[in-house]
C-alpha cells in the first residue's frame, strides 16, 4: 500500500523539524515557518507530495554530512535528489546575488544572464527544482511585506529579472504577478505608491460598476444558453505601468484597469460569448487578440478584447475555457505533475509521452534568453543582445540541456557531453535529421549522435578551414587524444629497445621500474618515451649494466711466442694444440686465468684470442666462425715461475664514505694486487670494478665472499 500524502509531508517535517528547530534564514524568517509557507503556497498550485516534502528535506541538507545517502534511506531517490538539487541551485544563486552586491552589479546584464543560464541548467536536471524556488522566493517577498522589511535591492531585482520572467514562461501566473508587484514596491517605491493610490480613488465606484456589469454579462450570456462563470480580474500594478512606459500612456489610458473573464465550458462556446460581447458592447478593434488561435510562446491562451460599455467606458474582457484559466493561473503546477504529463502535454503543447512534454517545455524556455533582449532597456539592449549570442543551448535525447558556444557542431555537442563519446563520434541527429558532423547547431535542437565501438578523432576535425570544431575544450581533447597515441607508440618503441638491450646483456631480470629509477626517472614509462623519441642515447644504459672497463696498461696483454717443443719458454703458460711459435693473448672481454677451461679462437693478424669458454663474446664467435675455432690448454710452469693474470671482479653496494677503502683492504689482506679500479655511483647505488693479479682464479671464491661480508655490498662477481 502506498504512503498518503500526508503521511509523507509529515514524516519529511518532522525529519526536519529537530535540524532545524531555532534556525534562521538569511532574511531574518525562521527555516521552519518558511518551509511552512512554501508547502501552502504549492499546495495552492496544485503541486505534487514530492515537491512539498522537498521543501522541508531541502534545508535539512546543510545539517547532513551525506544528505543523498541520508535522505534516500529514508525517503527514497526521488526526494534525495530533488532535495539535493535544489540545495545546489539556492547555493549557487547565494553567491551569484553575494558577488553582484560586493561588485554593485545588479543593473548588469551580464549578471541577470548568469542567473538564467543556471535556472535554465537547473531544469535540464529536474523541473521540480524551479517550482519550488519560485515558491521560496514569493514567500521570501511576503516575509519581508508581513514584517514591514526593506528587501535588498539585489533580491528585488533578481525577482524581476529572473524569477518573475521563469513564471511568466511557465504560464503561473498567480505567482508572477505577485513577484513583480513584490520586488517593484521596493525598488520604485513612490511609482508604486502612485498607482495603487489611483486604483485605490475609484476602487467603490468601480467595484460597484463591476458587480453590475458581471451580473448582466452572465445573465444575458445564460439566455443565449452559454453557460458561463464570470469574475472580475486581479490587479498588477507592476503591469499597468510597464504597458503606461511601453505605449507612453497616461493612467486613464490603460484599459484594462477594469477588467473581467468570462470562463465556459468549450472553445466553441469561447467564440459564441465572443460575437455576443462584440454584439452587445461597442468593440474597440484594435485591441482584439485571439491567443486561442495562436497561443503565446509559453501556451496561454485565451480571447482578449476591449469593449466600451454602456457609458462609453473602456473594459477588457478574457474569454477562455476553464482548462485554459488553469493553466493561466497555475501553469506546470496545473498541467504537469512531473512524470505525469501523458498525453494532455504541458502548457497547451500536445504530447503523447513524457519526453515529449519535456522536450515542449525545454524548447520554449529555450527561447526565454532571447526575448529577455528585447525587453531590456534601450541602454543595455545591445550588450545584452551581444551576450545571448555568444551561446546555445541545445538537447540530449534524454532531454537535458547542453550550452554550447555559438556555431558549434555536432562534434562540439558530443565532447561536452563525454570525452569518450566526442572521440567515437561518427554521425548525427538534428530533430531527427541526419546532418553533417561540421553543420552548426540552432538553439533548441535536440541532437543524437551516432558512434563507434571503438576509434578515435579525425584530424581533420583539428582544420579550422574545414569546420569541425568552435569549442576550444573540445579542440584541446582531440588533441590531446593524438598526443596521447604518440606517446603511446614512443612507449612501445622504447620498451622494445630496452628491453634488447637487457637481453643482450644478460640482465633480464633487473626490473624495469627498478633500472628507470636507477636512471633518474619516475617510471618505466618515461624512461621507454624519451628513448622512443631518440632523445636518451642506449649506451647510457650499456654503461649503467656493464660499467666502461678501466684503462689498461699495455702489459695487460700477454703477447707469447708458442713452441710445440719447447712448452716451458711460454711466458702466459698456455699451449696451442698441435702449433708451435704462434701469438696469444688474453682476451680482455672474459680475462681468462687458470685454472678456467678455454678455448683460442685464430683471429686476423694477432694471433690467436684465448677465451674463457663460458664467454658470451666466445659464444658468439663459435657460432658464426667456428672453423677457426682451436684447441688449448694451460701449460705447466716450471720450478722458479711466477706467472699472475688480471682478472677483473664487479661490486654493487650502496654508496657510503670509506667503501672503497674497506673492499681494497680485503684484497690487500689477502695478498691480491690491485691494478686497477673503476667506480660509479648513481642515485645512492656505486658500482665498481676491480683489476687483480692471480696466479689461480680458484682463489677469487674466498676473496669474493670476504668482499660480500663488507658493510653495504649487495653483489660480487666476477665478470
Amino acid at each position: 500500500m502506498s504512503e498518503s500524502v500526508d503521511d509523507v509531508l509529515t514524516r519529511a517535517r518532522a525529519f526536519a523539524e529537530p535540524l532545524l528547530a531555532g534556525e534562521s534564514l538569511d532574511t531574518g524568517e525562521n527555516v521552519l515557518d518558511h518551509a511552512d509557507a512554501v508547502v501552502a503556497i504549492l499546495d495552492t498550485l496544485n503541486s505534487g507530495h514530492d515537491v512539498k516534502a522537498a521543501s522541508y528535506l531541502v534545508y535539512a541538507c546543510s545539517h547532513l554530512s551525506r544528505p543523498q545517502d541520508v535522505i534516500a534511506k529514508k525517503f527514497g531517490n526521488d526526494f534525495a535528489l530533488l532535495a539535493v538539487e535544489t540545495t545546489k541551485l539556492v547555493e549557487v544563486q547565494r553567491m551569484s546575488r553575494a558577488a553582484a552586491a560586493s561588485a554593485q552589479l545588479q543593473n548588469d546584464p551580464r549578471s541577470q544572464t548568469e542567473n538564467v543560464r543556471k535556472m535554465l541548467l537547473a531544469f535540464s536536471k529536474d523541473l521540480r527544482v524551479i517550482t519550488l524556488r519560485l515558491a521560496s522566493r514569493l514567500q521570501t517577498l511576503r516575509y519581508f511585506a508581513s514584517v514591514k522589511k526593506e528587501v535588498p535591492a539585489v533580491l528585488a531585482k533578481e525577482t524581476l529579472q529572473v524569477f518573475a520572467p521563469l513564471a511568466n514562461r511557465l504560464g503561473i501566473w498567480e505567482i508572477k504577478w505577485e513577484l513583480e508587484d513584490l520586488s517593484f514596491r521596493y525598488l520604485e517605491p513612490d511609482t508604486y505608491k502612485k498607482i495603487a493610490q489611483l486604483l485605490h480613488e475609484k476602487r467603490a465606484e468601480r467595484e460597484l460598476n463591476m458587480l453590475q456589469l458581471r451580473d448582466q454579462v452572465q445573465t444575458e450570456l445564460a439566455a443565449q444558453n452559454i453557460a458561463s462563470t464570470v469574475q472580475g480580474r486581479p490587479k498588477n500594478i507592476y503591469s499597468i505601468v510597464k504597458k503606461m512606459r511601453g505605449k507612453s500612456l497616461d493612467f486613464s489610458q490603460v484599459f484594462d484597469i477594469r477588467a473581467m473573464r468570462i470562463i465556459v465550458s468549450n472553445v466553441a462556446d469561447c467564440y459564441e460569448a465572443l460575437s455576443w460581447v462584440h454584439e452587445r458592447y461597442a468593440p474597440i478593434t484594435a485591441e482584439f487578440d485571439d491567443y486561442i488561435a495562436k497561443p503565446k510562446s509559453n501556451g496561454y491562451q485565451s480571447l482578449h478584447t476591449v469593449v466600451r460599455d454602456d457609458l462609453g467606458r473602456p473594459i477588457e474582457i478574457q474569454i477562455r475555457t476553464q482548462a485554459m484559466h488553469d493553466h493561466a493561473e497555475h501553469g506546470v503546477a496545473a498541467h504537469w505533475a512531473y512524470k505525469e504529463a501523458g498525453a494532455k502535454g504541458y502548457v497547451g503543447v500536445s504530447a503523447n509521452s513524457e519526453y515529449d512534454a519535456k522536450i515542449a517545455v525545454l524548447r520554449q524556455l529555450l527561447a526565454w534568453e532571447r526575448e529577455m533582449s528585447s525587453e531590456a532597456s534601450d541602454q543595455a539592449v545591445q550588450d545584452t543582445s551581444a551576450l545571448f549570442e555568444d551561446r546555445i543551448y541545445v538537447l540530449t535525447p534524454n532531454a537535458a540541456i547542453v550550452e554550447l558556444p555559438k556555431g558549434a557542431t555536432p562534434v562540439d555537442f558530443a565532447y561536452t557531453v563525454h570525452t569518450n563519446l566526442g572521440h567515437r563520434c561518427r554521425g548525427a541527429k538534428a530533430d531527427g535529421v541526419m546532418i553533417p558532423l561540421n553543420t552548426p547547431l540552432q538553439n533548441g535542437q535536440t541532437v543524437e549522435v551516432s558512434t563507434v565501438k571503438e576509434g578515435g578523432p579525425s584530424r581533420d576535425w583539428l582544420n579550422a578551414d574545414l569546420g569541425y570544431l568552435v569549442s576550444h575544450r573540445a579542440r584541446a581533447k582531440v588533441r590531446a587524444w593524438f598526443n596521447a597515441q604518440i606517446t603511446h607508440e614512443s612507449i612501445a618503441k622504447g620498451r622494445e629497445a630496452v628491453e634488447k638491450i637487457l637481453q643482450r646483456e644478460g640482465k633480464t631480470a633487473i626490473k624495469l621500474e627498478d633500472l628507470a629509477s636507477h636512471l633518474g626517472f619516475k617510471s618505466a614509462e618515461a624512461l621507454f618515451e624519451i628513448v622512443g623519441k631518440d632523445e636518451y642515447s642506449l649506451r647510457n644504459i650499456e654503461v649503467f649494466l656493464r660499467p666502461p672497463e678501466p684503462v689498461m696498461q699495455p702489459d695487460d696483454f700477454v703477447l707469447l711466442k708458442k713452441s710445440r717443443v719447447v712448452p716451458a719458454k711460454s711466458q702466459s703458460g698456455v699451449l696451442v694444440v698441435g702449433v708451435d711459435s704462434l701469438l696469444t693473448q688474453l682476451s680482455k672481454c672474459c680475462r681468462p686465468a687458470p685454472p678456467d677451461a678455454i678455448s683460442g679462437f685464430v683471429t686476423r693478424g694477432r694471433g690467436v684470442s684465448i677465451h674463457r669458454d663460458d664467454c658470451r663474446t666466445f659464444r658468439s664467435l663459435l657460432a658464426k666462425h667456428g672453423e677457426r675455432v682451436i684447441e688449448v690448454r694451460w701449460g705447466v710452469q716450471k720450478p722458479g715461475q711466477h706467472l699472475v693474470y688480471p682478472v677483473e671482479v664487479s661490486v654493487e653496494a650502496s654508496d657510503r664514505q670509506g667503501l672503497l677503502r674497506d673492499i681494497s683492504e680485503v684484497f690487500a689482506k689477502e695478498k691480491m694486487n690491485v691494478v686497477g679500479v673503476q667506480t660509479q655511483s648513481v642515485k645512492g647505488i656505486a658500482w665498481m670494478t676491480f683489476t687483480v693479479e692471480v696466479a689461480d682464479a680458484s682463489l677469487l671464491k674466498k676473496v669474493m665472499q670476504s668482499v660480500k661480508a663488507v658493510s653495504g655490498v649487495g653483489l660480487v662477481k666476477r665478470n
